[in-house]
C-alpha cells in the first residue's frame, strides 16, 4: 500500500531481515488470499442463496463480504511484487487497477463498518424511530453510495500510479508519482482522516451508545421485550467491528509515521527502516481482516449458522427431488 521500500541501500545491517520478509511474506499473503477467497465466497453464497429476504444488517454484511472478496483477489499481485523485492512485473495497467481497487476497498470496508455500527445504534438506542428508518431499500442505497464514494476517493491512485524506474533500486516499481508535493499532504489527510480517524470516531460513538443501551437493560427486561435476538446480533456486530479496528489501526499508525518522516519531523536510518518494515508488517496484518470476517460469521454469528442450515436443507431437498423425480 505504501509507495515502495527503498531503505535497504541505506541500512545494510538489516538485509537479512528484509531477505526473510521477501521469502516469508509472499507465502503468507497467498495463504490469506486462499482462505479469504474460500471464506468470503462461502459467506456470499449463504446470504444470496437463502430464500428468506436479507435483513438490513445482513445487507451490510453481504456488501462487506463482497468488498473483502474483491480485496483478496488483488493479494496475489502484491505477493509477487514483494517476492520480486518490489519490482513490478505486471505492467502499467495492472499497476493502476490493482492498487486502485485495493485503495477503493480500504475506504469501502471502513465505511461499511460505520454503516453496520449505525444500524445497531438505530436498532437499540432509537428503537421506535428505527422501525421507520431501517428498511432494506435504504440499506441498499447506502451500500451503493459507499461503493461509489470508495471508487471516487481512489481516483488519484488510478491516475497517479505508474511503473517507474527507481534509481536506488535500479529497477521498475509500481509507485505513485504526484504532480506536486501538496498531493502528498492531500493523500495523508484523505487516508488518515477520511479513511480512518473520522470513521473511527463514528464507530466509537455508535458502539459506545449501543453498549450503554444494552447494559441499561436487565436480562428480565430483554426477555420480556423479546430483544434477546438483538443482544446476540449486537455481540456479533461488535466482534466484527473490534477485529476490524485491531487489524487496521497499526497500518494507519505507521502511515502517520511515514508522513512525519516525509515532513522530516523524524529522520535517520533507524526511523526510515522502522517505518518501512512496520508498513509492510502492518499491511500484512490488515490483510488478515479480510479472511477473519467469515470465521467470525461462523463461530460468533448464531443467526448466520441458521442461514447455513437453511441453505443446506434447500440443497438437500433439491438434490432429493432431482434424484427421485
Amino acid at each position: 500500500m505504501n509507495t515502495f521500500q527503498n531503505n535497504t541501500s541505506y541500512c545494510v545491517d538489516r538485509e537479512e531481515l528484509w531477505d526473510m520478509l521477501y521469502s516469508v511474506l509472499p507465502i503468507s499473503i497467498i495463504v490469506i488470499c486462499c482462505l479469504g477467497l474460500l471464506g468470503n465466497i462461502f459467506t456470499l453464497s449463504i446470504f444470496l442463496l437463502s430464500r428468506r429476504r436479507l435483513t438490513v444488517a445482513e445487507i451490510y454484511l453481504t456488501n462487506l463480504s463482497a468488498s473483502d472478496l474483491v480485496f483478496v483477489m488483488g493479494l496475489p499481485f502484491w505477493a509477487e511484487n514483494i517476492r520480486e523485492q518490489f519490482i513490478w512485473p505486471f505492467g502499467h495497467v495492472l499497476c493502476c487497477i490493482i492498487n486502485g481497487v485495493i485503495k477503493a476497498n480500504l475506504f469501502i470496508s471502513i465505511f461499511l463498518v460505520v454503516a453496520i455500527s449505525r444500524d445497531r445504534y438505530m436498532a437499540l438506542v432509537h428503537t421506535m424511530s428505527s422501525q421507520i428508518r431501517r428498511c432494506q431499500r435504504q440499506a441498499q442505497i447506502i451500500c451503493a453510495f459507499i461503493w461509489f464514494l470508495g471508487g471516487l476517493l481512489s481516483i488519484p491512485t488510478f491516475l497517479f500510479r505508474s511503473v517507474e524506474t527507481v534509481p536506488i533500486l535500479n529497477s521498475s516499481s509500481c509507485i505513485i508519482q504526484f504532480p506536486h508535493e501538496v498531493w502528498s499532504s492531500i493523500k495523508f489527510i484523505k487516508m488518515s482522516m477520511v479513511g480512518f480517524v473520522l470513521p473511527l470516531i463514528a464507530i466509537i460513538f455508535f458502539n459506545s451508545h449501543t453498549i450503554i443501551s444494552l447494559r441499561s437493560w436487565t436480562k428480565t427486561n430483554l426477555r420480556r421485550s423479546g430483544n434477546v435476538r438483538d443482544t446476540k446480533a449486537t455481540s456479533f456486530i461488535l466482534t466484527i467491528v473490534t477485529v476490524f479496528i485491531i487489524c487496521w489501526t497499526p497500518y494507519h499508525c505507521f502511515a502517520m509515521l511515514e508522513y512525519l518522516f516525509w515532513l522530516k519531523a523524524v529522520q535517520g536510518c533507524f526511523w526510515e527502516e522502522f517505518i518501512d518494515l512496520g508498513l509492510i508488517c502492518s499491511t500484512f496484518f490488515a490483510f488478515l481482516n479480510s479472511c477473519l470476517n467469515p470465521v467470525i460469521y461462523i463461530f460468533v454469528g448464531k443467526f448466520f449458522r441458521a442461514r447455513v442450515w437453511e441453505v443446506y436443507k434447500q440443497c438437500t431437498t433439491r438434490c432429493s427431488a432431482l434424484m427421485n423425480p
